[in-house]
């Protein structure tokens, strides 16, 4: 099997340059006595003195769908102890839930050197340098207080961020998979996950970020949506459908096309004739539709 898919967010990856010369393009102050690398699991041991003996099954099982469906987002910590030989300093859930997922291979920082706090302040200096999305950001963020042993208090004053501001940023961690992808693609702002991450049921989640690119909802709009309350925002992500009308049937219709198309669907109606308007995204989103329209294989022309 291949190994495993790259993560959406690099986090405490995106902090370690690779050399000095990428360092000072970068921006980023040098590691030393660290390093990224992907390490085939088979060279990678338990560390023998982890006291953690037993792990929920339900939170591994949910670490494991993670990993499958948007990757690795916190690199392990490991030291070397000898040729191709790795021992886990931190991250063994991520480890075991690679194994489960069976993937092949894990991003670990390897640790050169033995006194961690180096390290850890490395990471900090660089992440106060370093332009990462928000996700990034969130997982930097995860990793250096579960790992690292790193304060809520010592990472605001380090990288001049209020608390407030971090609790939110992690926030963004518990978005949904497909919410997520789109922060990371840009195709979502910052200020629509901290929208979105307020809801709870998933679904609703997605419906709304699809909204969001489907009719460019501002943050503003999208705050007011979510404000309505978890029954009103059910309702709210159904689509617009277009001027009033007259004509029977009219407004189901266009309302029925919607959710088909998952897009706005304007149906207009003249006195001798009317049209409709679906509206979309992207190139790809027109191409989504047409699919839907036509889904016969191999004839994205056809015409009735």
């Amino acid at each position: 099997m291949s190994g495993p898919k790259r993560g959406l967010g690099r986090g405490l990856e995106a902090l370690i340059p690779q050399n000095a010369t990428v360092a000072a393009e970068e921006g980023l102050a040098q590691v030393d006595g660290a390093r990224f690398a992907e390490i085939p699991l088979e060279q990678i041991s338990p560390n023998p003195r982890q006291p953690r003996q037993v792990f929920d099954a339900d939170d591994m099982a949910e670490l494991v769908h993670s990993i499958k469906e948007i990757g690795l987002l916190q690199p392990v910590v490991v030291r070397s102890v000898g040729p191709d030989r790795y021992e886990l300093i931190m991250g063994e859930r991520r480890w075991r839930a690679h194994h489960e997922a069976g993937l092949t291979t894990i991003g670990a920082i390897v640790r050169e050197t033995e006194d961690g706090d180096l390290l850890r302040d490395a990471l900090l200096e660089n992440l106060h340098r370093s332009q990462l999305n928000p996700l990034e950001e969130a997982s930097a963020y995860r990793q250096l207080l579960d790992d690292f042993g790193c304060t809520h208090d010592e990472l605001a004053e380090r990288i001049g961020r209020s608390r407030p501001q971090i609790s939110n940023t992690l926030r963004l961690l518990k978005l949904t998979p497909t919410v997520q992808r789109r922060v990371a693609a840009g195709v979502l702002s910052a200020g629509h996950a901290r929208a979105l991450v307020t809801i709870d049921n998933s679904e609703i989640q997605d419906r709304l970020a699809s909204r969001v690119v489907s009719e460019g909802l501002s943050v503003r709009a999208l705050e007011e949506i979510v404000s309505l309350g978890p029954d009103d925002a059910k309702k709210a992500t159904r689509r617009p459908t277009g001027p009033t009308v007259t004509a029977p049937r009219v407004a189901e219709i266009a309302d029925r096309l919607s959710d088909h198309y998952d897009t706005r669907v304007k149906i207009q109606m003249g006195r001798a004739k009317g049209k409709v308007v679906i509206e979309f995204a992207t190139i790809d989103d027109l191409e989504r539709i047409v699919r839907l329209m036509d889904p016969r294989p191999g004839q994205p022309d056809n015409k009735d």
